[in-house]
Order: structure tokens, then sequence, then C-alpha cells
């Protein structure tokens, strides 16, 4: 409210989205109306009005027997200012009646296109119509604005009870990858391993998976996005998962890489001391007053000079930076934002040059090294391994929380699980 001053904001729900004939997808609440609402529910519109008596003025679907006997109960008006505070609350098709009568005062308007079409083309229609009356009134509308960069600044810094959700999604999503970690076996499918996930994330609340989950074995986990989860795994070899539960609509977002059912091999193990090096390095650096690249960049130094010592990179570190040659194998950057949503919302750069980190924020540390089957130029031992490896990690007061930590990662912690009744 503050932020917005004397005009009027408007944000849309999402709209719901068809899967298939007259199957929907579930019902996915928009990530900046929940975080300034909490309204979960479908066709629904929030107004913000700074200066005026009623403030927050939310329009829903009205309470209707019939339709909730099919869908379920709607919290209805008397809902949404009993349990959603709202300071006024109208039915969803009273939304242009009542509008209008607080765009005639506005003279701007915050609104967030792109979100819900359909509405967009009504909200567009509204401020053509303000507009065109403020020579004959005086007042009116005469410029519609973004919301989304003083909103997303705000979602960037966590509030305590943000951080604790989060913290319960975090504890969710460990105890789902040290399950994975106990039960991988060779001859198990790739999506065993995903139900096992998923089990593990519904059973104590969790909404699901925050993104679709990553559980690639073998020469699958070079490839960055791997979903398919539909390989036969093989005992020995390494496997991928990158996966993280989304609690009361917070993320978040891990990743391991362990051997199935047994000790890393030599070759595994050399290079994912390597990526674990570098992924400690990059935490090290991550605390306030710290540019948001650095961590990147300590991150790489540790992968190419160790790329360089095993002998997949051969220009040697300084060189192999400068002409991007270890892009090959590590083609993605080591850090991005989290929240609400996997990669969440906030600038990475302010006037052109990185962010610092503050209090508050919380961001991913994540390198990792892949290598495809087919890639000529690697030595043989080395082809078709990808490793990364990934932590959730908060900017505190004088340094940083590694909210994942709980997660084994380092070599003999993970053989600790992977080979528990099996040597």
């Amino acid at each position: 409210m503050e932020a917005i001053g004397d005009a009027l904001a408007i944000l849309p729900g999402a709209p719901v989205a068809v899967r298939s004939a007259d199957v929907e997808f579930i019902y996915r609440q928009d990530n900046d109306f929940y975080y300034l609402t909490g309204f979960a529910e479908p066709e629904s519109i929030a107004m913000f009005a700074p200066g005026e008596n009623d403030s927050f003025i939310l329009f829903v679907r009205p309470r209707d027997k019939e339709r909730e006997t099919w869908t379920g109960r709607r919290a209805g008006i008397e809902g949404a200012m009993g349990q959603y505070g709202a300071d006024k609350a109208y039915a969803i098709d009273e939304f242009q009646r009542v509008a209008a009568r607080y765009f005639e005062r506005a003279e701007r308007i915050y609104y967030p296109l792109g979100v819900n079409e359909r509405i967009d083309a009504r909200m567009l229609e509204m401020v053509k119509s303000a507009a065109a009356m403020r020579p004959r009134v005086g007042s009116g509308p005469n410029a519609l604005l973004d919301p989304r960069e003083i909103l997303h600044e705000s979602r960037l810094h966590k509030h305590p009870e943000e951080l604790e959700t989060m913290r319960r999604a975090i504890a969710i999503s460990a105890e789902a990858h040290v399950a994975a970690m106990r039960n991988a076996r060779g001859g198990m499918m790739e999506w065993e391993i995903e139900a096992l996930v998923d089990y593990n994330f519904r059973r104590r609340g969790a909404a699901g998976p925050s993104y679709p989950s990553i559980i690639a074995s073998g020469p699958n986990a070079s490839t960055l996005h791997y979903i398919h989860n539909d390989r036969e795994m093989r005992a020995g070899e390494l496997l991928l998962i990158d996966a993280g539960c989304e609690y009361d609509f917070y993320a978040s977002d891990v990743t391991r890489t362990f051997p199935v059912g047994a000790r890393f091999r030599p070759v595994q193990r050399d290079l994912y001391e390597i990526v674990l090096a570098a992924q400690l390095k990059a935490i090290e650096t991550i605390r306030p007053g710290v540019k948001f690249d650095e961590p990147h960049e300590a991150a790489l130094q540790v992968l190419v000079d160790g790329m360089c010592r095993v002998g997949l990179l051969k220009d040697g570190p300084e060189a192999s930076i400068k002409n991007g040659s270890y892009r090959r194998y590590f083609m993605h950057r080591t850090s991005h934002w989290l929240g609400m949503d996997v990669h969440d919302v906030g600038l990475y750069r302010l006037g052109g040059q990185s962010r610092t980190l503050e209090p508050g924020m919380v961001l991913t540390a994540e390198p990792g090294i892949y290598i495809a089957r087919d890639d000529d130029e690697a030595p043989e031992e080395f082809r078709g391994i990808g490793i990364r490896i990934e932590d959730d990690v908060l900017v505190t007061l004088d340094g940083h929380e590694v909210m994942t930590a709980a997660i084994p990662k380092s070599v003999a912690d993970v053989e600790s699980l992977t080979t528990t009744d099996r040597d």
C-alpha cells in the first residue's frame, strides 16, 4: 500500500487451465495474488485502494450450493471478509460496476497485463472509458503501471513466516531425498524413484513437486532438464535427482547425485569431489554485501581447475574461462532466487551491475559437470556422467544458513545410505 501511494492497484487471479476436453488442470493461484491475499480460489480479483475507507476489496465467486456439490465449498463473499480480511467483497460479476467508481478518482492504476487475458480485456476497456471522461470531470487515470517490480522486490526479501514455510518444504524434501538414496537399486525404473519421492512429498502434506522432478540415471544425467524418468537404472551408475516439494505455495529446490546401491567408483568420485568442492566454495562466499555473481565466479574457478586437472579441459584454467570452453561441461549459472517460484522473482542486476546480497534473500548454489555419452572430446571413462549438487541458502545478518544442510552430500555420508545392507 505504501509503495503505490494514492494509486489504485488491481490484481487478477490466475485463470483456470484446461488439460484436455472438459478436464482441467489442478488449480493453482497466481503467486503475486496469493502473496497479497492468501486467497486460493479461481475467478477472483483483488483491488487495493490506499486512502479509501475500504482499501482492500475482493471480488470472488459467490456461494452456490449446486456448483459446490460438484467442485467443493467456496469462501463466498462472507468468507472473503471473515476469513481473508477483505474490507469489502463482491461477486466477481460486480467487478466492472464497483471498480468504475474507484477509477474515477485514481490518476494511476497498477495492473499486471498478461496474467489473465480475459480480465486484461475488461481492464483496458475500463481504463479507456475512464480516461476518456478525464477532460470532463477533471479526474481519472492517466497512467497504467505494472505492479510486479514493486511486488517482486518485496517477495525477494523473505519475512520470518515465509522462511518458516520454506523450512517446512525443505524438511519434507530432505526426507524424500534420503529415502531415494536408501532405496535406489539396479533394475528399478526411474519412475519408481519418482513415485517414492512424490509419496514422501504428499504423505507429509506438501502439495506435490514444485517443478517436474528430474530422476536422471546414467547418461540421462547429462541432460539438464531430463523429465522422462523412464529408464531402467543399473547398479553402480550415478543417479541425479533434482526434486523439491511445494508447501503452502513455497518451493524447495534440491539436487543430489549418488551411486545406485553402491559406493562411488574412482572416476565418479573424482568428478563428484570437484563439483562438491565448487559448491562448498560458492556457499562460502554467500553473505550480505557480496554481489550475486560472486558465488558463481567462485564455483566456476574451482570447477575449471578440477576439470583441467583430470583432463576434461585442455587449455588450462585461465584460458578455459577466457575462451568459454568450460561451457561444454558446465553450461548454466550457479544460483537463482528461490521462494514462491522455484526460479523466483527479483532482479539479478541493478543499474547494469550484479546486485548486492541482503539478509532475507534465498538463493540456490548448484554447480555441475555434464558429459554427454557421445562426447568424443572427453576421456572415454568420463562419458555419460552428469553430476549436480544443489542447496538452498538463506542470506543472514552476518553470513548464511544452508537450509538444506540435513540432506547428505559428502562422499562418506552418501555412501552410508547407498550401501546400507548391500556390502
